[in-house]
């Protein structure tokens, strides 16, 4: 297993150098609450990653410094891949049944006006071609409709779910990481001790500052004022059902994103400190001008909800490390990029997926503590490669050429699915590609990929190979496979890790009627699939009839577990 980052044994940190300028430290002998992992951050990453670890038979503490969950959409596409996560842990219906008034929406459009001239028509693929890769789809849900729905289950599930609490600092110890809060309802303070933390508390992440992790990219890009209007769009739409309008025009550059699919919108409007703009001069009259030079209407009928939001901006910026200590930063206190292509949300809540497995099995005992070096070296290298892609759409939106930028963008459906792990929890194929993303119509399933779908035949129906996923190792062989899986299942029941062995072929309970089993995992007759917790491959043998197909199966599954 090839992996980088600092997890605990290797670097003592000291997280106690920054505490909040609140905090007062008290004495008293109380004893602090102790449990497995503390999640930092009460949005969709950490009450994803509370409701992941609870799958994972691991009940997790919350603490959120905000009072309830988000009251604006900000996020409203979650992709088909993360649909594929919240499936596993049995929530897509419950996620679909709370998606926005615009689910039916399509178009991304970059436009000089909304009446006016359309400038480039983002591509996305249809879902005819996503249900040729995912058994699932994208999902139109606003954030603030999306982090009840986790909180609830997060609950449920045995979380412990504390908003209102802000972190003051942090401190590791020997056998774990103290972390003083402040109730922030009542004044009291109090002590938690946590075996491991996942800071998700934001973009402007105090945790990441109190451990001194640092971050690059270009920073700051924009900052904008948001508000809400109601209006009559429908002559300016000319027929186009909008997720986002981007707009560009001497008089102003932002975006219209429909709230109820009907008269009521936001408007993100940029402005600019450095020529002397500041968010206090967004009066409702000059609201209402930006509102028709935006939709490109100079006498529209409309009117203003509210000019008092707070001001925020787009940045764009990673990480430095992913994990120091104990701590593992995760979501936007990890990677922030523009809102263009829906990457964000998507991609803070598959940090949380990734993380939650290898934090239960290390928890457990079933796993070493090196499983955990791997978070960094596999979700760092997509971050980076995500945010740069949100930064060529987000250059479309001011003012480049579509043709300026299209050499290098990778489309929808390769963000979305096609994300490999170069090096991390898994055993490397000697001659592998080190590509950081391959095609998921064409895929490879090399070790370090999204182990793909494949619709399969069985007894009831269909099945997924996706639903196959999600608790424990799976073992996907090949038909012609000899009996060597009976010492794999051996050893892992020995390592105490869940595996169940899954043959595929049609003198077994799933079968494929066109031998697509092989073709889309790169198999021979007889080869074999180690898939992780996560779904993505750990180990493959492409023909496993014959030599000792067992003790390298056997050796795969101990060097991912870090029992070597």
């Amino acid at each position: 297993m090839a992996a980088r980052g600092r997890v605990h044994g290797r670097r003592r940190a000291a997280f106690a150098r920054h505490p909040h300028p609140g905090h007062r430290p008290q004495g008293g002998s109380m004893k602090p609450h102790r449990t497995p992992v503390l999640i930092v951050g009460g949005g969709l990453t950490g009450l994803s990653a509370a409701v992941f670890l609870a799958h994972h038979g691991v009940s997790a503490t919350l603490v959120e410094r905000h009072p309830d969950t988000s009251t604006h959409p900000k996020a409203r596409a979650i992709n088909p891949r993360t649909m594929e996560l919240y499936r596993a842990v049995g929530m897509e219906e419950r996620v679909r049944a709370g998606r926005s008034p615009i689910s039916g929406n399509t178009d991304l459009v970059h436009v000089e006006s909304l009446a006016g001239k359309e400038r480039v028509r983002m591509p996305n693929a249809s879902p005819e071609d996503i249900g040729r890769i995912s058994p699932t789809q994208w999902t139109l849900i606003d954030q603030n409709q999306l982090e009840p729905i986790l909180r609830q289950r997060a609950v449920e599930a045995g979380a412990d779910v504390r908003f209102s609490t802000r972190v003051d600092a942090l401190q590791e110890e020997a056998e774990g990481v103290l972390v003083s809060t402040t109730d922030l309802s009542t004044g009291a303070s109090a002590q938690i001790h946590a075996d491991y933390v996942i800071a998700a508390d934001g973009s402007r992440s105090p945790l990441r500052q109190m451990l001194d992790i640092g971050a690059h990219g270009r920073g700051t890009i924009t900052n904008l004022v948001s508000f809400f209007f109601e209006a009559d769009l429908t002559e300016a739409l000319r027929g186009r059902r909008i997720i986002a309008a981007y707009v560009n025009n001497p008089e102003v550059r932002g975006t219209i994103i429909p709230i109820d699919n009907d008269r009521r919108w936001v408007i993100n409007v940029s402005f600019f400190p450095d020529r002397g703009q500041r968010a206090e001069d967004f009066t409702e009259e000059r609201c209402t001008a930006l509102v028709r030079a935006a939709v490109g209407v100079p006498d529209l009928p409309l009117k203003i909800e509210s000019v008092d939001m707070p001001a925020w901006d787009i940045s764009a910026r990673v990480a430095d490390t992913f994990a120091t200590g104990r701590v593992f930063v995760a979501g936007d206190a990890a990677h922030v990029m523009p809102p263009t292509g829906a990457f964000g949300a998507s991609t803070g809540i598959q940090d949380a997926y990734n993380l939650a497995w290898k934090l239960a099995m290390v928890l457990s005992g079933t796993a070493g503590p090196k499983l955990l070096e791997s978070y960094d070296a596999e979700r760092r290298p997509v971050a980076e490669e995500t945010v740069r892609q949100a930064m060529l759409r987000f250059a479309v939106r001011e003012g480049k050429q579509y043709q300026e930028v299209a050499g290098e963008l990778l489309d929808e459906t390769t963000m979305t699915f096609g994300y490999c792990y170069r090096s991390g929890a898994f055993a490397v194929e000697e001659g592998a590609p080190d590509s950081i993303v391959e095609d998921p119509a064409h895929p490879g399933a090399r070790p370090g990929a999204r182990a793909p779908h494949l619709q399969l035949d069985g007894p009831e129906g269909p099945v997924s190979v996706i639903d196959l996923y999600g608790d424990g190792f799976t073992l996907l062989v090949d038909e012609m496979a000899g009996r060597w899986t009976g010492a794999v299942e051996k050893e892992a029941a020995r390592l105490g890790v869940g595996l169940k062995v899954v043959r595929i072929g049609l003198g077994t309970r799933l079968w494929d009627q066109d031998g697509s089993f092989r073709r889309r995992y790169g198999l021979s007759a007889g080869g074999a699939v180690l898939v992780r917790p996560d779904g993505f491959v750990g180990w493959r043998t492409t023909a496993g009839r014959g030599g000792r197909v067992d003790r390298a199966a056997i050796a795969a599954l101990r060097a991912v577990l870090d029992r070597a």
